[in-house]
């Protein structure tokens, strides 16, 4: 089974690579652009180092190794070879089989989301045109979707002819516990990829609300970081904040979990009973996230409980052990 992964999928495509090939599956995670976290993949074609007139060339000269190559064509980010899509076709009639992997803004429609949640917000740049447009140019040609959680599949659901929720992958090996202990300044991080989506400055205003009342915070804002250097201060840190607007757990999210951190995040109330019943994330929104951090702070015996509960939740539904196998199924079924 040769399965390549494109265009862009940052770490958890590229986790999800490593997972098979630890199966004997040839797995490769291919990015057409190098990424500012300098996440390594199998092959990238660094197309930014060459001119733009250039780009389609490129690609076509991959696109027709590939597709000797490979059997299953794994999109990400509602991505395929070329902008218009007019590879699938060409997939579909050499009989090549194909699933698209959806993880969030190239799926999130900003008039559905906003129904359940008025916290939301969404990337300009993927309106709603061009992800309805993208959706119908994709499952015109595959059947099977992916979406990394109930949030996405409300998006996807009506499109395809069949859905999976399958979790991202962390490197749970990789990612060593540090548990949180007792100390007068919790050391508090957040890590937002882009601050208008994870609701950035309603953390900004809580910490200066919390220091304004002698509430003992050491506050660290993590940004331009590398993945490595961004892990670091996510183990040394005692409390991680994820995204405030988007209504699941993130990425970043699992990540803290897997490290042993107390998480606080924004669960949508319509999707919390959609997570398992030891989901340990503290749920907080934009509106009382002030006083969900002051009591968490206020509380230190808790932070060890909720670290060794998130690594637990971690190693049970994100590592490769425990999910890779639903992923090699679903192959077996296209």
């Amino acid at each position: 089974m040769r399965v390549l992964h494109i265009p862009a999928g940052g770490l958890p495509m590229i986790t999800l690579c490593r997972a098979l090939q630890s199966q004997g599956l040839k797995a490769t995670a291919c990015h057409f652009y190098a990424n500012r976290y300098n996440f390594e993949s199998d092959v990238c074609l660094n197309l930014e180092k060459i001119p733009k007139h250039k780009h389609k060339e490129e690609i076509s000269k991959y696109f027709e190794t590939a597709i000797k190559e490979y059997d299953i064509f794994h999109f990400h980010f509602g991505g395929t070879f070329f902008p218009d899509k007019s590879d699938l076709e060409i997939l579909h009639k050499a009989g090549k089989k194909m699933v698209v992997h959806h993880h969030g803004s190239d799926a999130r429609i900003l008039s559905v989301a906003s129904k359940n949640n008025p916290y939301v917000r969404v990337k300009t740049e993927w309106t709603e045109e061009k992800i309805r447009d993208d959706l119908s140019k994709l499952s015109k040609y595959v059947d099977h979707a992916i979406a990394i959680d109930h949030e996405l599949e409300t998006y996807i659901k009506d499109y395809y002819k069949e859905t999976h929720i399958i979790p991202n992958i962390v490197d749970i090996h990789n990612l060593q516990p540090n548990y949180p202990a007792i100390k007068p300044i919790p050391l508090v991080v957040h890590a937002p990829t882009r601050r208008d989506l994870k609701g950035t400055e309603f953390v900004l205003n809580a910490v200066k609300e919390l220091e304004n009342k002698g509430v003992p915070i050491n506050f660290k804002l993590i940004e331009g970081m590398n993945h490595t250097e961004t892990m670091k201060l996510l183990s040394e840190a005692d409390i991680v904040i994820d995204q405030l607007r988007i209504g699941s757990a993130g990425y970043l999210a699992t990540e803290a979990m897997a490290l042993g951190k107390p998480v606080i995040c924004f669960i949508r109330e319509d999707l919390a009973d959609k997570y398992p019943d030891e989901f340990p994330v503290v749920n907080a929104n934009p509106d009382n996230i002030s006083e969900v951090l002051t009591n968490v702070i206020n509380n230190p015996s808790e932070w060890k409980t909720l670290g060794v509960a998130g690594r637990a939740y971690a190693k049970k539904y994100h590592s490769a052990a425990n999910v890779v196998n639903q992923y090699i199924d679903l192959y077996k079924s296209l």
